[in-house]
């Protein structure tokens, strides 16, 4: 294996020394970002320019005062949910008015996260069960597949809640539009079988960027601009008849729209806040995570203050009409993938995105809404497959009751209740399990040198996704490189959610050159086989 070149400078000095490498995934990056962009925006109920707003900012400030690496920020499929529910439940049939009030909760929603960072809630994420986490992805992945299948197949759908938009998909396949539905399914036949292509040239080419390639191509063969076909349908569905294409009109400075904060002082508006603030904080946090693990170098972001640079991004990008943007973890991928060393390679992703859609907004113009849902649907799935099911499962079956409960709830109610209706059922399952009240929000610890740079950790009673803050809070701040043995053996429940943090705090110390041991395990019955499983002391 090929040894990694030093680790890479910041600031100034990085861009200088590593100026090609983020100069070239910056690209590659600014390829997949810029259809994801535009295709999130139209299915939150935003202009299409609304989503290049958002990653603009996010690559250009973000990037300069985040506390991340390699990050790329932008918007994600993930908000679209909470996006849209705040547009329609704000305008109340006015989507210019409803899009104004939003880019208002956007703002405040900036707000918050900044606060946020700065009292350092970073840690905050870690109060949220695995299953719930899971759950809520799975969720918004299903509710993007229901509302974006009949875009996909040329139909719209006149109705509004979202049971009624899943039971109208088998007539949305009986009547739809044989051409809009034949560039849906290239676009999702592409996303699906990229993977296959063994050519090496062709594998340089992001599967995004070749739907709405494959899409332009066909739009131009269909003549999609001046398409007029009607079929007899149903009453309560329609074609979508001339609006096929991307509904952008002028250039880029004439996409900027300001918010209007007319609803300030309505319960609607502050849980369109807080629901902005709670989705795209956690969906934030967890990402950066997730990348510091695909970092070559292993480092380490710097949580409160990524979550404090998203908010002041966010809070721009609502003053300027944008999305609320994260750390986004498939475009962050795809810069790991391809060398970035740096946060220049978010910078330079924003740039070209200004560059492209100051130079070329007549292409935008061409793009078929069928292609961009093709890569929603394509998203929603890998939210939501049936290998994400049987991954929770994997782990036990209580994991998996708390994440179909989440699952259920949310598509029942809304995200933030069904958020909160799967931790209460977690709480429960963790009190059935033999979790005292007492123990459910206070975890029972102590950490004390034994020697020179060891550190026995002692945990006794429960050990919960809810009471894990404090004990994750003071093992952050031991110093790296020595010696930390956890000892188990007292605690009579440890929930999966502890398991898993255990592990990768774990990792992540012998990473940067300590040891960790974990002892008392012997004597707990797994919930499964998974090496993470949920453990309960034997009696």
């Amino acid at each position: 294996m090929s040894q990694l070149p030093a680790r890479p400078q910041t600031g100034l000095a990085g861009l200088i020394e590593n100026w090609r490498h983020d100069l070239l995934a910056g690209f590659l990056v600014f390829l997949v970002a810029l259809p994801l962009c535009l295709g999130i925006a139209m299915a939150s109920g935003f202009p299409p320019m609304a989503g290049i707003v958002s990653a603009v900012v996010g690559g250009l400030l973000v990037s300069r005062i985040n506390g991340s690496h390699v990050t790329i920020t932008g918007p994600a499929a993930g908000l679209i949910v909470v996006i849209l529910a705040a547009v329609q439940s704000l305008g109340a049939g006015d989507a210019v008015a409803g899009y104004r009030r939003t880019l208002a909760a956007i703002v405040l929603a900036g707000l918050l996260q900044t606060l946020l960072g700065y009292y350092k809630a970073g840690r905050l994420s870690a109060f949220f069960p695995v299953a719930v986490v899971r759950g809520m992805l799975a969720a918004i992945g299903i509710i993007i597949m229901a509302k974006q299948i009949h875009v996909m197949l040329g139909v719209r759908t006149d109705t509004g809640t979202l049971l009624q938009t899943i039971a109208l998909i088998p007539a949305s396949l009986s009547h739809f539009n044989p051409q809009i539905a034949l560039i849906g399914a290239v676009g999702l036949g592409i996303m699906v079988g990229w993977r296959y292509v063994t050519h090496p040239l062709l594998r340089q080419a992001p599967a995004p960027l070749v739907v709405v390639v494959s899409g332009l191509v066909l739009g131009q063969v269909y003549d999609l601009d001046h398409h007029r076909e009607f079929f007899s349908i149903p009453p309560h569905i329609y074609t979508l008849g001339p609006e096929y294409l991307l509904p952008i009109t002028g250039g880029f400075a004439d996409n900027v729209h300001f918010p209007d904060f007319s609803a300030f002082w309505t319960l609607k508006f502050w849980g369109a806040v807080i629901g902005i603030t709670l989705v795209g904080s956690l969906e934030s946090l967890l990402s950066s995570t997730a990348v510091d693990k695909l970092d070559p170098w292993r480092r380490q972001s710097d949580l409160n203050r990524d979550l404090g640079a998203v908010g002041i991004g966010n809070t721009l990008a609502g003053l300027l009409g944008g999305l609320p943007m994260i750390a986004e973890i498939v475009r962050s991928s795809a810069a790991v993938e391809h060398g970035a060393r740096t946060g220049w390679a978010n910078f330079f992703h924003g740039a070209l995105l200004l560059l492209f859609v100051a130079l070329f907004p007549a292409i935008l113009k061409e793009i078929p809404l069928a292609s961009l849902s093709a890569l929603l649907v394509y998203t929603g799935y890998r939210l939501a497959s049936p290998k994400e099911f049987a991954r929770v499962l994997d782990v036990g079956w209580q994991q998996l009751a708390v994440f179909v409960v989440t699952i259920i709830s949310i598509l029942a109610t809304d995200l933030l209740s069904g958020v909160l209706i799967g931790i209460a059922a977690k709480l429960l399952l963790s009190v059935l399990s033999g979790a005292d009240l007492g123990q459910l929000f206070r975890i029972a610890y102590a950490i004390q040198p034994t020697a020179p740079d060891v550190f026995h950790v002692t945990v006794r009673g429960a050990a919960l996704f809810s009471n894990i803050v404090a004990l994750k809070t003071e093992l952050a701040a031991l110093p790296s490189g020595g010696v930390i043995v956890f000892d188990l053996s007292e605690t009579n429940l440890i929930d999966h959610s502890v398991m898993e943090f255990i592990d990768q705090f774990c990792r992540d110390y012998q990473d940067n050159g300590g040891r960790c041991e974990i002892r008392g395990l012997d004597n707990h019955a797994a919930a499964s086989e998974h090496p993470l499983a949920a453990r309960s002391r034997s009696v």
